[in-house]
């Protein structure tokens, strides 16, 4: 017989257009269908007449046949299967208990259908009402290879031979449903969401067939309507004894006008000394001339429990249909048989049950889920199945939600926004919000691979929402939002009228919403001062920062440090763990401190390790200058970012690796940040390192992890400047906008700093020590405004790396 189907087409991973009853032409794939189904048919109906055919013959040589089970697998199980696989099982091949259930109120020419459905899994969880539970064992390979190689036949004897020693034990006559187990062997293609699989209905079999002494007949032709209605009754009298809606078997006595019923385990009481009995069978079949298959096991039980004192049995093919709200028993059959004998003491009996295929054959049988699902769900479920394999053998205990659900801000379209959006989306980000104010151009495309050559006709589009829209054709299922706006900036005045103070006070109002919105902050524009806005409102709302700034051959991408929660600023430990290293009092004091008399920099050695997140320094932190204009009386190359190609395609991804490793990371962006040092430790996190900054030199193909602590005079992230930020609001922000870089270094006292350094310089002599200052204690050639530098404990030594 043919296998149905059953797909569930107002579930969530399917269309509700049935658009194949649409089409005016046959295509091959529909012309294959038909004569898959026409072929179904016929094999069935082949069944049907010979199953007929048999009545004709004389009823002393008729020998009992049974409808087999015929699988029925809603999509819903293909489903719960597929995240079964990628989340629970992964490669575990081990056994798995599972449960059907079958349905004896079919209409007529319906299959014997045993229905797994999404519930399946939850093998002690409720059956439909009215339904019986058929239990059963899931084999599901992980190569479709180990799928066709599985030893069937041993499987089969394996299953029989509990069958057989449950009938020994007489365990069935408490749990009868120890009789209709079933096996199911399938291999999921979950990348072409195929699935292949083959049932198998354990039955054991008698040497010789059942002799039927009477054949079927309707059960009004046997009983009259009073004993009908008494059978009903004290079938549901059962039921409700029993606390349930459906008993697979039972034991029957009637006489004129009483029906009387019984479990099994009362055989020997219920049928004491009888030579002929009447058992009942909840039969899922709807041939009228055919019992069902889960009758065959309940045969072998009764013929070798009682078989040898018995010399009739009568079967009742128990059928409760309901059609149109009128509930009817009267198209159950009743028969009776004369049962071989079948010791107990002989060995398991031969066993059957491996279904047929659609062909009629033995075989496997497989569905293909792809044509029916909705392609977004499709696109989905194919985005997840990639990272969610990573978790089957190389990282177990990556957690893909927290990364799902992670909200991030890219403040930038360009070449860095496109590489960290398109990065981010591999990874399964789904919440995705771009801001900028420029347009494409037709310079863009070829660097920046959200956009087209029709993006830039007409004056271009604006780069925020083109991004969001590429987006969205990639993959429907992000969430992506595009804010077509500036960022107010230092060194660059917004106070030239209302209009404009009206404008600035709305755009920062609309930047502090953004961030207050999303998780994690990805600063990624062209100019220094850009990215000034942004660390103080991230600061302030305790916001992880990810940064990445290009030079010519040179990057840095690092993070922000975390500051603790405001409640617990007061005191001294981590907000995270107090299990964070803590950093030396010396440490802590060269670094903090910018008065003379610090302790000097120990050649050789590196400058800091163990810090811990809420006490790294922020992109700024390594300045001894505020930002400012840095687009006045610029030449062309030095107004554009003029970068080695492959350069943001790097810095663009490591930004987004910082980001998932340190969410990954137990204590999240208050983790301890890991430095080139710890490249031969146990790495902290599942994915390996969580570096404060990652410096790339691709003219020698090299990276270094540095670490820095927090600038007690940083422009951004200091005290002071939160303070007032948090104070004072939009009036001080701008006094930013609108004064000279003078203005934040006097409130963080950089100006007091420079004005010591240059005294130093001018009073050290042959002999005389030099102090360091600031958060990197720069080299006592260097001074003021010369410029910034950075120092790289790992290479031991100063470098010079560009900050866009």
């Amino acid at each position: 017989m043919s296998a149905v189907l059953e797909v569930d087409r107002n579930g969530p991973l399917f269309t509700s257009q049935r658009t194949s009853l649409r089409r005016t032409s046959l295509t091959n794939r529909d012309t294959h269908r038909i004569r898959k189904r026409s072929l179904a048919l016929i094999s069935f109906l082949e069944e049907v007449k010979m199953a007929t055919g048999h009545t004709e013959k004389d009823s002393t040589n008729q020998k009992l046949q049974f409808a087999p089970f015929c699988s029925a697998l809603e999509a819903g199980f293909w489903h719960q299967l597929t995240q079964k696989k990628l989340n629970d099982y992964r490669l575990d091949e081990s056994p798995r208990s599972i449960k059907g259930y079958f349905y004896n109120g079919d209409p007529a020419g319906l299959p014997t259908r045993l229905t797994l459905e999404f519930s399946a899994f939850d093998a002690t969880g409720p059956t439909p009402a009215r339904c019986c539970t058929a239990l059963g064992t899931l084999y599901n390979m992980n190569t479709f290879e180990a799928f066709k190689t599985f030893d069937k036949k041993l499987l089969l004897e394996k299953e029989a031979n509990e069958i057989w020693e449950s009938v020994q034990s007489e365990t069935v006559l408490e749990n009868p449903s120890l009789l209709t187990k079933f096996i199911l062997l399938t291999f999921a293609d979950l990348k072409k969401y195929r699935f292949y699989y083959w049932f198998c209905f354990p039955a054991l079999c008698f040497a010789e067939g059942i002799q039927v002494l009477q054949p079927p007949v309707p059960l009004e032709e046997k009983f009259s309507q009073k004993q009908i209605a008494a059978l009903q009754g004290a079938y549901d009298d059962l039921c409700n004894e029993r606390g349930t809606t459906a008993i697979p078997y039972f034991l029957m006595k009637y006489t004129g006008e009483a029906v009387l019923l019984s479990s099994l385990h009362n055989w020997n009481t219920f049928f004491k000394g009888q030579k002929k009995v009447t058992v009942g069978v909840y039969d899922p079949c709807t041939l009228s001339q055919h019992p069902g298959w889960p009758l065959r096991n309940l045969l072998v039980l009764i013929a070798s429990k009682w078989g040898s004192v018995l010399d009739a049995v009568e079967v009742l093919c128990f059928r409760d249909q309901t059609l149109q709200g009128k509930r009817s028993i009267q198209h159950s059959i009743v028969f009776q048989i004369k049962l071989p004998e079948l010791s107990l003491s002989t060995g398991c009996p031969k066993s059957v049950g491996w279904e047929k295929n659609q062909k009629g054959v033995m075989g496997p049988r497989m569905v293909n889920l792809s044509e029916c699902m909705d392609p977004k769900r499709l696109a989905e479920s194919s985005v997840d199945l990639n990272l969610k394999l990573m978790r089957w053998r190389l990282v177990p205990s990556l957690d893909l939600e927290k990364v799902v659900s992670t909200k991030c801000l890219l403040l930038g379209a360009g070449t860095l926004g496109c590489n960290v959006a398109r990065t981010l989306m591999g990874w399964g980000v789904r919440h995705i919000t771009f801001v900028d104010n420029a347009k494409i151009s037709y310079s863009n495309p070829v660097r920046q691979p959200l956009y087209e050559f029709e993006d830039c006709l007409g004056g271009g589009k604006s780069k925020a929402l083109a991004a969001v829209e590429r987006l969205k054709k990639i993959f429907p299922g992000v969430s992506a939002e595009g804010h077509n706006m500036s960022i107010p900036m230092p060194g660059h005045p917004v106070d030239f009228s209302e209009v404009t103070m009206a404008q600035a006070r709305q755009d920062v109002e609309q930047l502090e919403a953004l961030v207050s919105a999303h998780d994690v902050v990805f600063l990624l524009m062209d100019t220094r001062e850009s990215r000034w806005l942004p660390t103080v409102i991230a600061a302030s709302q305790r916001k992880v920062v990810i940064n990445a700034a290009l030079g010519f051959d040179t990057f840095v991408v690092m993070r922000h440090g975390l500051k603790k929660p405001k409640h617990v600023e007061s005191g001294g430990s981590s907000p995270s763990s107090a299990s964070c290293t803590p950093v030396s009092a010396s440490t802590s004091s060269s670094s903090s401190s910018s008065t003379p008399g610090g302790p000097a920099l120990v050649p050789g050695a590196s400058l800091f390790s163990n810090i811990p997140g809420h006490r790294l320094g922020c992109y700024f932190c390594n300045d001894v200058v505020a930002p400012g204009d840095s687009t006045r009386d610029r030449t062309l190359d030095q107004q554009c970012t003029v970068s080695r190609p492959g350069l943001a395609m790097i810095a663009g991804a490591l930004a987004v690796e910082l980001m998932i490793s340190i969410l990954q990371h137990p204590e999240g962006g208050y983790a301890v940040a890991s430095s080139s040092d710890d490249r031969m430790n146990e790495p902290p996190t599942s994915l390996g390192l969580a570096p404060h900054q990652i410096r790339g030199f691709l003219s020698r193909f090299d990276n270094v992890l540095p670490a820095s602590l927090a600038f007690d005079k940083c422009t951004a992230c200091s005290t002071i400047v939160l303070d007032n930020y948090e104070r004072e609001g939009f009036q001080f922000l701008s006094k930013v906008f609108n004064s000279s870089h003078s203005f934040l270094e006097d409130l963080t006292g950089l100006t007091l700093l420079h004005q010591e350094t240059q005294a130093a310089e001018r009073g050290s002599g042959p002999g005389r020590e030099q102090v360091p200052h600031g958060p990197l204690a720069a080299a006592p050639e260097e001074s003021g405004r010369r410029g910034v530098r950075h120092l790289c404990a790992d290479v031991k030594k100063l470098f010079f790396v560009p900050l866009g």
